[in-house]
């Protein structure tokens, strides 16, 4: 069993956007931008129009927004390999989900701490990703919260065949429990980007990720 190690970009304006783009260059293959609008997460982000990205990196974007129709045309224009919409936005999350299926690219579901799954059940059924929010929104850091593990077997009773990625407090510490928890995308934000050595933070996930045997 293995996972993917997915740095996290999370940034306030082009100039921070362009250094943490930088920090992960040349070894990061699949990538998570932050995008916030400000009222649903607390941090105003860049916008849609500001995105761009190394050739040949996979851009998955987490939108922490809650008026969807205002980001998401934007983003189906940049063609990224994933959108993640939020579960709890104030927009009809169903049609958003369709939406970015019927443009060609996955479409994915983040569920905050406190939603439960079976009250979003239509939304997984139509996802094809779903997200594990264990951070804190809008900013790098927080806690990963392994009781929220369980929340994975009753995302894939309603829908088996999922991507699950992981959002928050990801480190060397916990990187293997999550991946033998279900986990398959690890959205990995402060412990690289506030490092000295980010490549090195980065090998070394890989490192746990990959390893096989129980745990100790």
């Amino acid at each position: 069993m293995s996972g993917i190690i997915a740095p996290t970009i999370l940034a306030e304006s082009a100039e921070q956007y362009k250094q943490q783009v930088e920090r992960v260059t040349g070894f990061a293959e699949r990538v998570h931008i932050d995008l916030s609008d400000g009222e649903f997460a607390p941090t105003f982000t860049i916008g849609v129009s500001e995105l761009w990205a190394p050739e040949g990196w996979l851009v998955d974007v987490h939108v922490m927004a809650n008026d969807l129709t205002e980001y998401v045309p934007k983003l189906i224009a940049l063609r990224p390999n994933l959108i993640i919409v939020h579960a709890e936005a104030k927009s009809d999350v169903v049609a958003t989900l369709r939406q970015i299926k019927q443009a060609g690219i996955r479409a994915g579901l983040a569920l905050l701490k406190s939603t439960v799954p079976r009250t979003v059940e239509e939304m997984i059924k139509e996802a094809e990703h779903v997200m594990v929010f264990s951070g804190e929104l809008g900013r790098f850091g927080g806690t990963a919260s392994l009781m929220q593990l369980e929340k994975i077997r009753l995302i894939k009773a309603i829908n088996s065949n999922l991507e699950i990625g992981w959002d928050g407090g990801v480190t060397t510490d916990n990187a293997y429990s999550l991946v033998q928890g279900g986990v398959n995308v690890l959205n990995v934000g402060g412990a690289i980007q506030k490092a000295s050595d980010p490549h090195l933070v980065y090998t070394r996930l890989q490192e746990e990720i990959n390893k096989t045997g129980v745990l100790g």
